[in-house]
């Protein structure tokens, strides 16, 4: 059979994924064949037995029964004797899952000594003991159609020791919304002569508070079938039905808090490696439906984990195994699109193992999933901004020293100097203005341009002016969505040909051309920007922040192709990106 890489040695990767195999404090083996040949066996039970796991592999499970004991049962469950590398008999009990691609997965754990073994039982039988207390005893009698109680039972119903209450004036006791079902058991059970249990609320005797009641019972027949009366117990199990009432409002708070936190819960199982989805987040998150079923640690780990999160993830549940049994990771996870397609969206997992016992296999995790794809976009966008604030500062004052020289070059006097000087920097201001103004507003690619790109224009910048700078294309509005990038990489283009391309001497110019074309689902808007008449080109020796945020912001934010083109004569850059559609109905202004 074909193994993976994260598959033990053989042990079918189908079957149980090897961090938790391997991991595992109890002693675990694969079972195969009617023979059950030993194809793996993880360290503990290894150690149990004083040998390796290369040793035990292949070997028959018969193979290690010891004389002193009757053999391993056929349904590997219960206890049984096996025999140590040394020769000496080690007292174990087994726990098998189900066979899955032809391996069952076996637990053994050495059972306690007889003194220990002794304890558990004495302790078993005091628990026993102390859940029995508090039981009331009542008897019925047809003949005279009273109840006898016990003290217990007295005390139970409000009546005083001794009370013998007639049957009649104890179903007026009983709730109204109860009673029916009552009367409804008993028949049953007498008809079918078959003991009863109900739990009801009455109303006591003595102070009328109200309480919940647990009655078990069961009629007496003589040898014809006649009814002869009934006998049972009384228990009291308000405490109870109270503590299970505020669990059940603990759970709906929960339920709640994790609905509005947007929190999935989930269970694993880990030896049979089944998960349940206790609500519907988990579904939404994984974009699966119920008929769908849910997804194994298995199949979680092999096709929906991303590869480059792999060992990160399979650390972080093997810490839990081998740590406080805590587990929290962070990984992306591979999941359906509306498209019809996949995306790739980043989970947070939180969790806890229960186990057996203190040191015992883990039986199941339970735990929490938060989709955060959106806040780790936002950080990440937090991240460039900050850096883009820095880099932007920087080229602003870039730009203000070359609009200076500029200004400088042509001016014939202060006058001339101050008034060209300002109107150009006000045009600067106004394009940041542009950029920054409510998200919900659209910005004009005709706007963007002409104000980052007036404080170097000798004229008007329209097609074939003739001038410095030429813009030709239709009108487009912007969505803010893809505005701040586009003004982000025009900021770019223009600071980079101030520097070093068209804007960097008096013969350089820029033109500009757009169009929209049809898209398969939206428009798309085709940019070409050309540069001429300045320094030669070449190619950069390294890319600097700032060519890799135009690419960026371009490719990542607004879903474009970009192909730059560093031509001897002059930089030119063309990109194919689709206008997002928009959607009124998120607009806040619509509601005022």
């Amino acid at each position: 059979m074909d193994q993976r890489p994260d598959a033990a040695p053989g042990l079918p990767d189908e079957v149980f994924p090897r961090f938790a195999f391997e991991g595992a404090p109890v002693g675990l083996a694969c079972l195969s064949g009617p023979d059950r040949r030993i194809l793996a066996a993880n360290p503990a039970l290894a150690a149990l037995l004083g040998t390796d796991p290369a040793t035990l592999r292949g070997r028959s499970l018969a193979d290690l029964d010891h004389p002193q004991g009757s053999g391993t049962s056929p349904d590997l469950a219960g206890e049984a004797w096996l025999r140590r590398a040394d020769g000496s008999p080690i007292r174990v009990r087994l726990r098998a899952g189900p066979e899955r691609d032809g391996c069952r997965i076996v637990a053994v754990e050495a059972v306690a000594d007889a003194a220990a073994e002794a304890r558990q039982t004495h302790s078993e039988q005091t628990h026993l003991a102390l859940a029995s207390a508090g039981l009331g005893e009542w008897s019925w009698s047809p003949a005279d159609g009273r109840v006898v109680l016990s003290d217990r039972a007295a005390a139970i119903l409000g009546y005083p020791a001794g009370a013998t209450p007639p049957w009649a004036g104890l179903q007026e006791m009983v709730s109204r919304d109860d009673l029916d079902r009552l009367r409804a058991t008993v028949q049953d059970a007498v008809a079918k002569a078959i003991p009863y249990a109900v739990e009801m609320r009455v109303r006591r005797a003595n102070d009328g508070q109200e309480a919940w009641i647990s009655a078990r019972g069961q009629a007496t027949l003589a040898p014809d079938g006649t009814l002869t009366g009934m006998i049972g117990v009384l228990q009291d199990v308000t405490a109870r039905e109270e503590a299970r009432r505020a669990l059940h409002d603990r759970e709906q708070r929960l339920r709640v808090a994790t609905t509005v936190a947007a929190l999935g819960i989930f269970e694993w199982h880990v030896l049979d490696d089944q998960s349940i989805w206790e609500n519907e987040r988990m579904w939404e998150i994984f974009r699966r439906r119920p008929q769908d079923g849910t997804i194994s640690m298995r199949e979680f780990f092999r096709t929906v984990v991303h590869p480059e999160d792999k060992v990160a993830f399979r650390r972080s549940v093997a810490a839990a195994l081998h740590g406080d049994g805590v587990l929290h990771a962070t990984t992306r996870i591979r999941r359906p699109d509306d498209e019809g397609g996949e995306v790739w969206r980043t989970i947070e997992m939180a969790g806890r193992f229960e186990r057996d016992g203190p040191a015992g296999l883990p039986r199941r995790l339970i735990g929490v999933v938060a989709d955060i794809t959106d806040r780790t976009l936002a950080a990440e966008r937090q991240s460039l901004l900050i850096r883009e604030l820095h880099h932007r500062v920087k080229n602003t004052l870039a730009t203000v020293q070359a609009i200076v020289g500029s200004t400088a070059r042509t001016a014939s006097s202060i006058d001339s100097f101050y008034e060209a000087f300002v109107g150009r920097i006000m045009s600067l201001a106004h394009t940041h203005s542009v950029l920054t103004e409510d998200v919900w507003q659209t910005a004009s690619l005709r706007g963007l341009l002409e104000n980052e790109l007036r404080p170097y224009a000798d004229g008007e910048m329209r097609a074939g002016s003739g001038g410095r700078i030429e813009l030709d294309g239709p009108a487009v509005d912007l969505p803010s969505e893809i505005a701040v990038p586009i003004g982000m990489a025009i900021h770019e283009l223009t600071t980079n040909a101030a520097k070093y391309g068209a804007l960097s001497n008096r013969s350089g110019r820029v033109r500009i051309r757009w169009s929209v074309e049809p898209g398969a689902d939206r428009p798309r808007l085709r940019f070409h920007w050309q540069e001429s008449g300045g320094p030669a080109v070449a190619p950069p020796t390294r890319q600097g922040f700032g060519s890799r945020l135009l690419q960026r912001v371009l490719t990542t934010q607004v879903q474009a192709e970009v192909a730059t083109d560093y031509a001897p004569g002059g930089l030119v850059l063309t990109m194919l990106a689709p206008l997002p559609a928009r959607n009124a109905a998120l607009n806040p202004l619509a509601t005022l």
